[in-house]
């Protein structure tokens, strides 16, 4: 979600703020803002709108070398000047920008009234420069200040906070949404995302929950409040490639990234699979070996597109490795009470490894004593340095809101999972170590099929409604497809397991509701036909993928897109690709912002 992005240093701190929000663009957002200190003077500049029309308004020329900046996606109160950050308090002397919730607003507002400040934004933010401004009339000292401010807030937040009282400090504070400072000669550069400070240095200090950091030009201090004492946090090296992130010459990041899923799946195998010899390796589990060979039992949280990828491993694990597993929406785990013991393995997917709800499943079960994985995409994130052990999905920068390449290296990660917890016991296990070398290749051919499945979506653009179906490995993908249209092209879409269409579904079909049917080959196929069969007696469009060589497809579908022959269980990368590049057109055909689709964010922080 929003955007952080903070300076202090030797040089003009406006072009390195705004090229780091510029690079968090990605994250979404529908305003955005920068303050910049100058001695004890502050110009705080706001824009509803991109970043770019920001640049248009600002003030050319500043030399003043501290200032913070944010993006934000509207939470409290609609997109507007006055609710855009930063915030600031009454005498424009404290200025504030925020990730995530502060929960008990509405009462620190109604206190802070009665003290006699006066408020002009509908945000949960701004409690928080006039409570930083309440405790510093009292303590005169802007550190002690802004703690007791933070004592007060319930909620989750990343806080960037200025002022003119010391024009030569940035303060900072994190509780369950990320910040990261990075370290470059005498300068500090504070961010949300490591993506906007890699311009500059890759050189980086991740802050942890309670942390508040004390930034100048020259020194770090960060101070934890929940221990009360001073910490040290190692510098460690990002291992990001900037120019994984340009466009090049895609139309849009979206159709770049699902054009990266021949090399999402490379990286994702490489090093660590060995047809010829029979192996599968994944050093990020190495450490925990023993631990999980007593697992009888795991539980996979993720959200979105992650959800839907988890819910393709666990076909996969129970399948290929034996092993039981279940997969929870991570925002109602956290709320579900259930038993769990010390055999029970958490598995957390999420491409940012900042989600909020995947993390707050992480700490239910901190006390538990359950063995918790993870499979993230970011190496440094919360995620990855909360587990015990886990797995990247090294499948670089994601700049599209809509999760492309990341639910391909997902769901490629689980394989190799799935095919290391059977420890080469699996009848599957040789095959599919075979077919992930052969994928990369069946991928491309997918791809070659972008103009056939470009027509099809100029049939459908104009669907109000569409339905998908699949079975067994078939129905997440179901799912995952209607929510990758739902995303980018607006159009209502519900995926449904093939075999519920008698159950309800089925009442909705008519000449005007479009079917995606997922009919690649399978020992189930003969039943998808069958649901196939009974849309089309209800006179239901239908657009099928189907396997090559299953010509009989083409008397039941109006239109079919056929895929390279691969494993059923391999199935769900190809069908992914085709899935999304069907969204894609369709979006496009319709004229929509592809990559920023409405009230979407990419990284949500926020529960």
């Amino acid at each position: 979600m929003c955007g952080i992005v903070g300076y202090i240093g030797t040089r003009p701190a406006a072009p390195v703020i705004m090229d780091g929000l510029q690079a968090l663009e990605y994250r979404g957002y529908d305003s955005a803002g920068i303050v910049l200190i100058n001695k004890n003077t502050a110009v705080n500049t706001k824009q509803v709108g991109r970043v770019v029309q920001l640049k248009t308004i600002l003030a050319a020329g500043s030399t003043a070398p501290l200032a913070i900046g944010h993006t934000r996606w509207a939470t409290h109160g609609e997109p507007s000047i006055l609710n855009s950050h930063p915030h600031a308090n009454s005498d424009k002397t404290i200025f504030v920008v925020h990730n995530g919730i502060i929960e008990n607003h509405e009462q620190l507002r109604t206190k802070l009234r009665a003290e006699g400040y006066v408020f002009i934004s509908e945000t949960d933010t701004e409690v928080v420069p006039h409570l930083i401004d309440y405790y510093f009339k009292q303590t005169g000292s802007f550190n002690t200040a802004f703690k007791a401010a933070l004592a007060d807030l319930t909620g989750a937040y990343a806080i960037a906070a200025v002022t003119t009282h010391e024009p030569d400090s940035l303060f900072a504070a994190r509780l369950s949404s990320p910040l990261v400072i990075g370290v470059g000669e005498e300068e500090y550069i504070l961010a949300s995302d490591p993506s906007a400070i890699l311009e500059h240095t890759k050189k980086v200090i991740y802050l942890d929950d309670h942390d508040v950091a004390v930034i100048t030009k020259n020194s770090l201090k960060v101070h934890n409040t929940r221990t009360d004492k001073p910490i040290e946090h190692d510098v460690e090296l990002l291992d990001l490639d900037t120019k994984k992130a340009q466009l090049g010459d895609y139309a849009h990041y979206m159709l770049k990234e699902i054009y990266e899923a021949p090399e999402t799946i490379r990286s994702a195998i490489r090093g660590r699979v060995k047809a010829s010899k029979g192996i599968v390796k994944l050093g990020g589990l190495e450490n925990v070996v023993a631990q999980l060979r007593y697992i009888d039992r795991i539980v996979i949280v993720a959200c979105g597109t992650s959800y839907y990828a988890g819910l393709v491993g666990e076909y996969l694990i129970e399948e290929i490795a034996g092993i039981p597993v279940e997969v929870q929406q991570a925002s109602e785990f956290k709320y579900r009470c259930e038993p769990f013991s010390r055999s029970t393995a958490l598995l957390a997917i999420s491409q940012s490894g900042e989600t909020a709800d995947t993390i707050a499943a992480l700490k239910k079960v901190e006390d538990y004593g359950v063995l918790k994985l993870g499979i993230v995409n970011t190496p440094g994130s919360t995620i990855a340095r909360m587990t015990d052990a886990g797995v990247y999905c090294h499948a670089g920068p994601e700049q599209a809101v809509a999760s492309t390449k990341a639910f391909i290296a997902q769901v490629t990660v689980l394989t190799l999972i799935a095919l290391h917890l059977s420890d080469g016991a699996s009848k599957l296990y040789k095959p599919l170590l075979k077919e992930l070398e052969a994928l990369p290749a069946k991928a491309e051919a997918v791809l070659k099929l972008s103009d056939d499945i470009a027509k099809i979506a100029h049939k459908y653009q104009n669907a109000r409604d569409f339905l998908y179906i699949g079975r067994q490995y078939g129905y997440p993908c179901a799912l995952e497809g209607a929510l990758k249209l739902k995303e980018v092209s607006y159009i209502h879409a519900e995926g449904y397991a093939a075999g519920e269409m008698k159950h309800g579904p089925l009442a909705m079909i008519d000449k005007d509701f479009p079917t995606f049917a997922i009919a690649t080959d399978s020992p189930l196929l003969d039943k998808t036909i069958s649901s196939i069969e009974e849309i089309r007696a209800r006179k239901g469009h239908v657009f099928a993928l189907a396997t090559e060589g299953n010509t009989a497809i083409e008397k039941l579908a109006d239109n079919v897109v056929y895929l390279p022959k691969t494993m059923e269980q391999t199935q769900p990368i190809l069908v992914a690709i085709a899935m999304q590049l069907f969204s894609y057109h369709v979006a496009v055909a319709k004229g929509f912002d592809v990559d920023r689709p409405r009230n979407l964010a990419k990284s949500v922080t926020v529960e």
